[in-house]
């Protein structure tokens, strides 16, 4: 009867638990009928106007495939798509603290090049965070995208010499 009474004691916890459903893993992109069209400006760099109580994300893409020229990815966050780079490019957004979803799917008509990568951030006031969309492939078809962080130094060194990217999402 202890033991009886013991395990009941230990497992009433998991009986008292709710179900929580799985987050979708894409549910960081955007919707999938967006498209963006994309210039670069490669007069002088910009520079990020941040209101207080925000956190600044500069987005850089670097692209390592000799084959193809000036691949756009897309970039979301929470949902909603905020922006895209093409080729070695980078671009940047303001966020309010707290935690984030960010996703970059590779803008293509082709399926087997609809390529994702997820991560995430916990942003805080006042700071400023990277990441580095960067696509490698060999050219024949074997083709990657990896949504990575950046430490700062690395970053400024990429964006230093990389056009802004100016987008314009198109349906």
């Amino acid at each position: 009867m202890k033991v009886l009474f013991a395990l009941i004691l230990f497992a009433w916890p998991c009986w008292a638990q709710s179900y929580v459903p799985p987050i979708d893993p894409q549910a960081a992109c955007g919707a999938s009928d967006v498209n963006f069209q994309v210039k670069s400006d490669y007069q002088g760099k910009h520079l990020p106007e941040v209101a207080a109580g925000k956190a600044v994300v500069y987005f850089v893409q670097t692209q390592k495939i000799a084959a193809i020229n000036h691949i756009t990815a897309k970039i979301g966050l929470d949902g909603a798509w905020v922006g895209a780079n093409q080729g070695d490019s980078y671009f940047f957004i303001t966020v309010d603290p707290g935690e984030h979803h960010v996703c970059a799917r590779w803008q293509s008509d082709f399926a087997r090049l609809q390529e994702v990568s997820l991560n995430n951030l916990t942003a805080e006031s006042g700071k400023t965070y990277y990441f580095l969309a960067r696509i490698t492939g060999d050219g024949q078809g074997v083709y990657s995208l990896d949504l990575v962080k950046l430490n700062g130094d690395e970053a400024q060194m990429l964006i230093a010499k990389s056009p802004f990217s100016i987008s314009r999402a198109k349906k």
